[in-house]
């Protein structure tokens, strides 16, 4: 995960940088130098990913536009 990535993915969940501290068990510091490309351990940056993909983000990897994030489909509202 880049730092813009965690930053788009909080965006788009409308999380605060609080809130996903907490839900990473991490610092709000922690995620404030890492969404300002602070190097962390890579534990740490998991925690964060896990968190947020657990809030329901999907990472999108370089594929040559560039990384981005996405909003899971919310499986209750599909249609079958």
């Amino acid at each position: 995960m880049l730092p813009v990535q965690c930053k788009m993915a909080r965006t788009a969940l409308s999380l605060g940088i609080r809130k996903l501290a907490e839900l990473a068990s991490v610092s709000s510091n922690t995620v404030s130098r890492f969404e300002a490309g602070e190097e962390l351990k890579p534990r740490t940056v998991e925690a964060l990913r896990s968190a947020l993909e657990s809030a329901g983000v999907i990472f999108v990897e370089e594929n040559g536009e560039g990384a981005g994030v996405r909003l899971r489909k919310d499986k209750t509202n599909a249609a079958p």
